[in-house]
């Protein structure tokens, strides 16, 4: 008897934020959420960190230590005026996005809560839109200046229906860890333990380095692994927004090199890495693969050893 199909059609889209400026960047989410559905029949979407709102690549926003500028305050203004609201009408608009093309859509955001922002990814359903979010626990070394932390209310693992293509409705379980959050064991193994099949890695980090920590993910979890980098060039900016050499600014240098890529749980690179442009990848998802894996390795079940190794996570 053979097992029922679990098959799925998924992207990563590898683009930037268009000058801080959201009208165009939502365009932009639009165009490549198009793209992905009408030439790859995608009915998942990953998008890079921070693609809503930006990410503030060399930036230093007047600070050193013990000291901040006032110019520093300024750009740190301007950075606040391109976040958004969660919920809130940029919201509104990408559920339009997603119900309009059919496409779950895992999107990094710059969220405002107050006075403070956060690096966030939230995951939009076609038919029930906004239905989750989760914030980045621990920025990364000068990110601490402008991003506030996570906590253990935004670590959701949604688990949400789709269909192959054969017609058969099964669910999946999918969840969301930004950029260096994958270095952080204890949450990799959190979102295993939660039965994570789809592992959503949007990142900013182009170094070659990234793909064997992607590989790894993949095969220690037994999950499909879609990381969804950045790339940006000088023009995706403000023209004001510092550089790497004053001197020779050009609008094609680029910012982030990209660098996305899908890894199967057995750690097959299913598409990409795409480097040096922007761009869709995408692969069909047999979700049977994940127990095939998990065959010889389940990091939480017959790998786990309860009887030596306790786990807890606080969250609510």
């Amino acid at each position: 008897m053979s097992s029922p199909s679990k098959t799925l059609r998924a992207s990563v889209a590898q683009t930037a934020c268009c000058q801080y400026d959201l009208e165009k960047t939502l365009d932009k989410l639009e165009q490549f959420t198009l793209l992905a559905k009408e030439r790859d029949n995608s009915q998942l979407v990953v998008f890079p960190e921070g693609i809503v709102g930006g990410y503030p690549k060399r930036s230093t926003f007047g600070a050193v230590v013990g000291e901040r500028s006032p110019e520093g305050r300024e750009e740190f203004l301007r950075y606040w005026n391109a976040a958004i609201d969660v919920p809130g009408p940029a919201i509104t608009r990408i559920e339009e996005i997603s119900r309009k093309t059919d496409v779950f859509l895992v999107v990094g955001v710059i969220e405002r809560g107050g006075g403070t922002l956060y690096c966030t990814v939230i995951m939009i359903d076609p038919t029930e839109g906004y239905v989750g979010k989760h914030r980045k626990l621990m920025p990364t070394a000068s990110e601490r200046l402008i991003w506030g932390q996570g906590d253990g209310s935004t670590l959701p693992v949604l688990e949400r229906s789709f269909r192959s293509a054969s017609e058969q409705c099964f669910t999946t379980k999918l969840s969301a860890t930004i950029c260096w959050e994958n270095y952080m064991p204890l949450l990799r193994y959190y979102y295993y333990s939660q039965g994570t099949q789809i592992y959503c890695a949007p990142t900013v980090d182009a170094r070659p380095v990234w793909q064997h920590s992607m590989k790894h993910i993949a095969l220690e979890g037994r999950c499909f692994v879609l990381s969804a980098c950045q790339f940006a060039q000088e023009k995706d900016y403000p023209s004001d927004h510092p550089v790497a050499d004053p001197n020779a600014r050009n609008a094609e240098n680029v910012m982030i090199a990209g660098g996305s890529v899908i890894i199967s749980p057995l750690g097959e690179t299913l598409a990409g890495p795409l480097l040096d442009a922007e761009g869709v990848l995408t692969a069909e998802l047999d979700l049977n693969d994940c127990v095939r894996g998990k065959f010889d390795l389940d990091v939480t079940g017959h790998y786990a050893r309860p009887d030596v190794f306790g786990f807890t996570a606080n969250v609510r």
